[in-house]
């Protein structure tokens, strides 16, 4: 007979989950605590992830190990706030500025909004490093500044911090390392964990799919979404997932501190439609979740409203004056970095843009150093990419396709290489496709 009581090996853990077998929830939670601990050497703790990226884990186990790492560290305590807390979280894409815009829109609706965003890597941006373009903000807070700002102005814009569930950045890092990234249960538990450490009322996810998407395909990324509404499920936490085309770059601005000036215009209300119309789709959602009986009609011009009425951009000026940045960025462009050198890519031919890649510009980007391909690789804030022309839109021979600030000439060149590939242009328009896929709950 097996005593439950005993020290567990790691080594027999990790053949049991080889094995396709189901873990205890002491087991899985043991596993964490003490690989945080570093009493789990990182090669043991590889060797778990890649069982669990070959057998999963199943419902039970995928809510143990979240409520884990949850609890690895500190946890917001948010109880006290009166109003309703509801964040979102986007699985990461090319252009998507989404968080930086919607945050102080739904927060100048009576919402608070205690975000936790992430850096860019990959072809992917990061919210982090676009708010960072703007002259001194800060996003490293620690719990008690955090919950402070929170409870001043609605929202806080800021990262992990060191103490927030530590056992996820250090899981995170492994993964990164091992080739273990790509696994529905430890990306849905990586996400999931950090969210319901803020103490949440309810939880929107924006998926992403398409090319410039982690997720390819609408059935992959519906897997992934499901995964992450069970957790919340299991946490009492309602989560709603919202599935959105990411085969072209979301807005027309790529890069970092272009984002933050294409998402000032999102507040005045003049920001591209695409954007907009999902930043106001994914508000309408957390406002739905905040308050479960209210009309659809009414959340959206409530959101309306606040843009309309400057009352969102006052909050967003007073959370950036409060985390350390120049607030004055939001009446004066000029405050915001842009590199030097300048370069236009024109179409080739004349007729209907059918395709502009949204892997293509991202890594075009990264390469330009509006990104980082390795976590220790610092950003450029001021280059990036603005489009002229994405699918759809008809373009004569000889008119701009695109933008580029660039600092380093080589860099340049690199990214040219990926950009003339980026647009495919024909005779024909191409079938229009929704923005929003699916909306799962």
């Amino acid at each position: 007979m097996t005593n439950r009581h005993r020290h567990p090996s790691m080594t027999e853990l990790i053949v049991r989950k080889r094995d396709g077998l189901a873990l205890e929830a002491d087991e899985l939670s043991w596993i964490v605590e003490h690989y945080t601990a570093d009493a789990i050497p990182h090669y043991q703790m590889s060797a778990f992830l890649m069982a669990v990226v070959w057998r999963g884990l199943d419902a039970a186990e995928l809510a143990t190990w979240t409520e884990a790492m949850l609890h690895s560290g500190e946890v917001i305590d948010l109880s006290h706030l009166a109003v309703p807390k509801i964040d979102k979280h986007s699985t990461g894409g090319v252009g998507d500025k989404v968080s930086i815009p919607l945050v102080p829109i739904v927060a100048a609706c009576g919402v608070a909004v205690p975000m936790i965003s992430g850096r860019g890597l990959g072809h992917t941006g990061g919210t982090l490093d676009k708010l960072e373009s703007i002259p001194g903000f800060i996003t490293a807070l620690d719990p008690h500044r955090f919950v402070e700002i929170v409870e001043r102005f609605g929202i806080v814009l800021a990262g992990q911090s060191e103490t927030l569930v530590p056992a996820d950045r250090r899981i995170y890092a492994l993964r990164d390392a091992t080739g273990t990234v790509e696994s529905f249960p430890l990306i849905a538990s990586s996400i999931m964990s950090k969210k319901l450490a803020e103490g949440l009322d309810g939880l929107v996810l924006d998926v992403k799919v398409g090319t410039g998407a982690f997720m390819k395909d609408a059935e992959s990324a519906r897997r992934l979404a499901r995964t992450m509404i069970g957790i919340g499920e299991a946490h009492d936490t309602p989560v709603v997932a919202v599935l959105t085309d990411m085969d072209q770059p979301l807005g027309r601005a790529v890069g970092n501190a272009n984002e933050i000036a294409e998402s000032l215009d999102i507040l005045e209300g003049h920001g591209p439609a695409d954007v907009t119309e999902l930043i106001m789709h994914i508000g309408e959602e957390m406002l739905l979740l905040a308050q479960p009986g209210r009309d659809r009609g009414d959340a959206r011009a409530a959101l309306e409203q606040s843009v309309a009425s400057g009352h969102a951009m006052e909050v967003f000026a007073s959370v950036i004056e409060a985390q350390g940045g120049d607030p004055k960025v939001v009446e004066d462009r000029s405050l915001l970095v842009v590199a030097p050198g300048q370069h236009r890519i024109t179409a080739p031919a004349s007729g209907y843009v059918r395709r502009c890649d949204a892997l293509a510009v991202g890594l075009a980007a990264v390469r330009l150093g509006a990104g980082r391909a390795a976590k220790e690789d610092s950003v450029e804030h001021g280059v990036g990419i603005v489009l002229e022309a994405k699918r759809g839109d008809r373009v004569e021979k000889g008119d701009v396709l695109a933008e580029i600030a660039f600092g380093d000439p080589e860099r340049l060149e690199a990214a040219l290489g990926l950009l003339d590939q980026a647009w495919e242009i024909g005779e024909e328009p191409p079938t229009a496709r929704p923005l929003v896929i699916d909306t799962l709950r």
